[in-house]
């Protein structure tokens, strides 16, 4: 190790030292910047390498200072936002703070700071994807966090955060208490440059309505007195308030963009140049009340759309804060019942906690000991609360409202139901559908636009009326609203995807949404979906010389480890003794299981399937099985062992799910693996036209491509393995939450609470957020279209044009809003949460 690091023995341990601890470059600002290690405090250079620290103590590699050899910056001329950066490529560090997705591919969450608009997540995405080994990234405009994917042998996470900063923004792993700071700061801050503008404002306008009033009758010492004052006022105003103006168009101009704010910035800077110059040299028109007017409602006009942002991103911060940040964890249970207060992050799978009544579950877990009743309605939108017994599974994030529990953990951190969810809908958040796209790259072209039409109108008003060629051209320049074009959709997409979150509905893709608005036909799975998928088992038909608890025991061995409803009902029913032992178990989908036992080959599931075992015709008690049964077949190399049938009762929603889908001229289709007269029958009672029964994968696959294929929009409903392909190929797939983790992950929608009733409310909300976003779109078309003609032409005043400005984004995202307004119809159910697995 080099001897001249600063570690803990090899530097001062106190704020006056004159290196920073972690980058070990000289302290700026007198040493203001420190974190606490290992009970010293060290004194840091800049606000870049205390984030930095502070993660690295929150995650426990405060080791790394100690076993360091080379420190993350060496040069003094590197910024400070990227100074320490270094620090994420040490191997503990990146374990800690980022997710192995395979394939030598990570993930990570980041949270990003420096973002004033949508534009500004266009830029970010646009250079970053660009970069060797990014393999994508995600930004949710409505919370500031990403989702990047990367490939290790190509590129490092130090390197996307450097990136990040060389563009002029801030990006750090995401830490729920870190994001809340920081949206607290930005809030602060917006708070105080809203109230500086104000006082300006209104301090301007005190001193120039007299000079207005007096129409030239003012004498000049005077006027110049309330010049020279007006100029003081406005000074703060554009030098404090207007900041994020001026900051984010040189960003945008150093990455060779041209983004929102740089007609803002072009229009307030030549207005109050003008205004100074003719302050200065004693003649001219002034400005300061236009610019301290526009500075404050184009504040006002950003401070209410991140209010709105944050309101419309609601559901998703309170799921991020369902995670407590403490559990008590017993030391040695069962032998023990003392327990220690634990951080979350330190809980491993195993590990044996205490729920107190009130307390947040902390991670994905069984019960063990107790009963109680948990509230899952932020995780699943059922508002009841759920009883539990032993045994059963409690998700993190829900709220014990019973009695005192006690859990074994089974999955932590990343790998919770709860942080599934959070990952979905950042995708779902950051990705853009067409309508989206398409508006942001007329945004982009617009600015460029109306730069050249700004420049025109100077050149032609310099040469019809020169006094008012100045304003006008600053007229032209403020009351164009590209962000208007930028917000329509992501405002509407955050709302929808709340609202349909408190009815139990996630959206997982960004596109879901457009997709499940134009859908013309609707696919559905019967068992699990249509269905209850808990079957019961009704009877037992030996057709060789076992009896009914060997066929049992056979079937349920070779059904072990399955989350199939079949597979449920038939080991419900077998005795624990009876079981068999199995080998080479393998899964046929869609058609049943085989494995050798007792040195036989075995097979079970759809009679055709176990008949190519033994080459032996069809049993003849098939043919007395019901139409609403479903028939299981049992067999090995010599013949037939037994026949099972269960019931799966249809769901007592389905009918008018069916019926108001109908209603809303979609057409509706059944494609069932199980057998064609079970298929038709369900069909039939639930008002279905088109039906199809004893469908393999592939066959669910091709029907799915058929229908597309003669122009239709599909959108598939389904719940297991059988139904991953179809719901791949689908423009829009939907499963259950009761699904099985590959239909999960498959789906653009899930329906957390495994209600089939909240698909027509899906439906619904889709056909509102697209027709919100349309009348976004036509509304910002429609006002720059009116607007700017209006100021080239000067009848818009520069005032008039930043209020106009500011009303047109408060509009759009106020019309965004309009979809909160629709509260979940709450119905009592057993919700089923799925482990959802977004990698």
């Amino acid at each position: 190790m080099d001897p001249g690091l600063p570690t803990a023995g090899a530097l001062a341990t106190t704020r006056a030292q004159s290196l920073c601890y972690h980058c070990g470059l000289p302290q700026r600002g007198g040493g203001h910047f420190s974190i606490e290690i290992d009970g010293v405090e060290r004194a840091l250079c800049c606000a870049g390498c205390q984030a930095v620290a502070q993660i690295i103590v929150d995650h426990g590699l405060t080791s790394y200072y100690h076993h360091r050899s080379a420190l993350p910056a060496r040069e003094d001329a590197v910024p400070p936002a990227v100074r320490g950066l270094g620090a994420y490529d040490v191997p503990a560090v990146e374990r800690a703070l980022t997710r192995d997705a395979g394939n030598h591919v990570r993930t990570a969450a980041l949270m990003l700071s420096g973002i004033t608009c949508a534009a500004c997540v266009w830029l970010i995405e646009q250079r970053i994807a660009r970069l060797p080994g990014v393999l994508g990234i995600d930004i949710n405009y409505a919370t500031h966090r990403a989702q990047v994917r990367w490939d290790t042998r190509r590129t490092r996470l130090a390197a996307i955060l450097e990136a990040i900063a060389a563009l002029g923004y801030r990006a750090d792993p995401y830490d729920r208490a870190r994001s809340e700071h920081a949206r607290a700061s930005e809030r602060d801050g917006a708070l105080a440059r809203l109230f500086v503008a104000g006082f300006g404002m209104m301090q301007v306008m005190m001193y120039l309505v007299p000079m207005y009033l007096t129409n030239g009758e003012m004498t000049a010492d005077i006027e110049q007195l309330m010049r020279i004052a007006s100029l003081m006022l406005t000074a703060p105003v554009v030098l404090y308030s207007a900041t994020p103006f001026f900051a984010g168009a040189w960003r945008d101009l150093r990455a060779r963009h041209l983004g929102m704010d740089v007609p803002v910035a072009l229009g307030i800077g030549a207005a109050f140049a003008a205004s100074v110059a003719a302050t200065l040299g004693g003649g001219g028109p002034v400005y300061y009340d236009s610019v301290a007017m526009f500075v404050f409602l184009l504040l006002a006009a950003r401070y209410l759309e991140m209010t709105a942002r944050s309101r419309a991103a609601m559901t998703q911060e309170q799921l991020a804060q369902q995670a407590p940040a403490v559990a008590e964890r017993f030391a040695a249970w069962p032998g023990s019942d003392l327990a220690e207060v634990v951080a979350t992050a330190t809980l491993r799978s195993g590990d044996h906690l205490r729920v107190r009544p009130g307390a947040l579950i902390p991670a994905d877990g069984v019960l063990v000991e107790g009963a109680s009743e948990v509230d899952e309605r932020l995780l699943t939108g059922e508002s009841r609360p759920q009883p539990k017994r032993a045994g059963d599974a409690l998700t993190g994030g829900s709220l014990n409202v019973g009695n005192p529990l006690v859990m074994r953990v089974a999955r932590v951190g990343a790998d919770t139901v709860l942080a599934g969810i959070l990952r979905l809908l950042d995708r779902a958040a950051g990705e853009r559908p067409r309508i989206a796209r398409a508006a942001d790259e007329v945004a982009q072209r617009f600015v460029l636009a109306l730069l050249v039409i700004a420049a025109a109108v100077a050149a032609v008003w310099y040469q019809v009326d020169a006094a008012r060629a100045l304003w006008v051209t600053v007229a032209v320049l403020v009351v164009s609203c590209p962000c208007a074009l930028s917000l329509a959709t992501p405002a509407a997409l955050a709302a929808a995807s709340g609202t349909l979150h408190a009815h139990g509905v996630l959206i997982t893709r960004g596109n879901a949404l457009e997709s499940l608005a134009r859908a013309t036909h609707f696919v559905f799975d019967k068992t699990g979906t249509l269905t209850t998928g808990i079957m019961r088992l009704v009877g037992v038909i030996p057709l060789g010389s076992g009896t009914r608890e060997e066929c049992l025991a056979l079937a349920a061995a070779l059904e072990s480890g399955s989350g199939h409803p079949i597979a449920r009902a038939l080991a419900e029913a077998t005795p624990v003794s009876a079981r068999y032992r199995c080998r080479e178990l393998s899964s046929s989908a869609g058609s049943g299981v085989e494995a050798v036992i007792d040195a036989r080959r075995v097979r079970l599931g759809a009679p055709q399937f176990v008949a190519a075992l033994h080459g032996q015709p069809l049993p003849r008690e098939l043919a007395y099985v019901a139409d609403d049964v479903t028939a299981v077949a049992l067999g090995d190399e010599r013949g037939w062992i037994a026949l099972f049938t269960l019931d799966d009762p249809v769901r007592p929603q389905a009918r008018r799910v069916i019926r108001e889908l109908v209603r809303m001229g979609k057409q509706v289709h059944l494609v069932s693996g199980d057998r064609p007269q079970i298929a038709l029958h369900v069909a039939q009672s639930l008002g279905i036209a088109a039906a199809r029964g004893g469908a393999t994968p592939r066959d669910k696959l091709d029907y799915v491509q058929d229908l597309q294929h003669d122009g239709a929009v599909v959108a598939m409903v389904g719940d297991g393995i059988n139904d991953a392909a179809g719901l791949a190929a689908a423009q829009v797939s939907i499963a259950m939450g009761t699904g099985t983790d590959i239909a999960c992950s498959a789906s653009d929608v899930i329906l957390l609470s495994g209600r089939l009733d909240a698909l027509p409310t899906a439906v619904r909300t889709a056909h509102r957020t697209l027709r919100v976003i349309r009348q976004n779109l036509a509304w910002a078309f429609a006002y720059n279209v009116v607007a700017v003609p209006l100021a080239a032409c000067g009848y818009v005043t520069p005032l008039i044009a930043g209020a106009g400005m500011a009303a047109s984004s408060l509009l759009v995202v106020a019309n965004a809003l309009r979809l909160l307004r629709h509260a979940p119809v709450r119905a009592g159910a057993t919700p089923a949460v799925p482990a959802i697995d977004s990698r």
